[in-house]
């Protein structure tokens, strides 16, 4: 069972704590992980964007003007895509980018993300994230005790905490999730996670 350091806001050593192998000591699968995370990333596509193809624009498809003798290009139709207001060619029509995942494969993926990540030294455990007041430089005062500098990172909590959420907002590189619902791209798309023991033993309890 691996064994990290267990850090206070202040960046200072408080402890120690041992993670499960059953979730943090398992084998790196780039093809699964590259599966689900494509997989969610389609799935968040809403799919509603449409333009009307010739055969659906407003009008009649009647011969502008005679084939030859006018002086103009010939022209077989006014709702011809060359024409303003005319169909658009290959138009986008609305359709479902969802593609299903079994949950098996969502529980390997994830601990298979998180272990490299552990492996990595890119998991950080807190032993709590408490704000006084909900102030971005407070906030701050915790990545600068990182030195946490332009990179993305992720404050794993073990449940919703407003003044938390609300002094992280203006941070542009710092996103503030929950236990239960972290997922394979959130640890992926961010450089580092810092996790509080709570939400880590929450975690263990849910993919043991």
């Amino acid at each position: 069972m691996p064994k990290v350091k267990v850090y206070n806001t202040k960046a200072e050593v408080v402890g120690q704590t041992t993670l499960s192998d059953a979730v943090f000591g398992c084998e790196y699968n780039e093809a699964l992980i590259h599966q689900v995370v494509v997989a969610y990333n389609n799935n968040q596509r809403q799919g509603t964007k449409s333009a009307l193809l010739r055969s659906e624009v407003r009008g009649h498809a009647k011969k502008p003007w005679r084939q030859k003798g006018t002086g103009r290009a010939r022209q077989g139709s006014s709702k011809s895509a060359q024409w303003k207001g005319g169909g658009i060619i290959f138009a986008p029509k609305p359709r479902d980018f969802s593609q299903k995942v079994n949950k098996s494969m969502k529980v390997a993926a994830f601990k298979s993300a998180i272990s490299a990540k552990l492996a990595d030294s890119e998991v950080v455990v807190l032993d709590s994230v408490v704000l006084a007041e909900p102030k971005t430089k407070l906030v701050q005062e915790i990545l600068n005790n990182f030195k946490v500098d332009g990179k993305n990172v992720m404050f794993v909590l073990n449940e919703k905490d407003d003044v938390v959420l609300r002094a992280a907002n203006n941070i542009p590189n710092l996103k503030v999730t929950y236990a239960d619902v972290l997922g394979t791209y959130d640890i992926v798309a961010n450089s580092k996670l810092y996790i509080t023991k709570d939400a880590i033993k929450k975690l263990e309890e849910a993919y043991k």
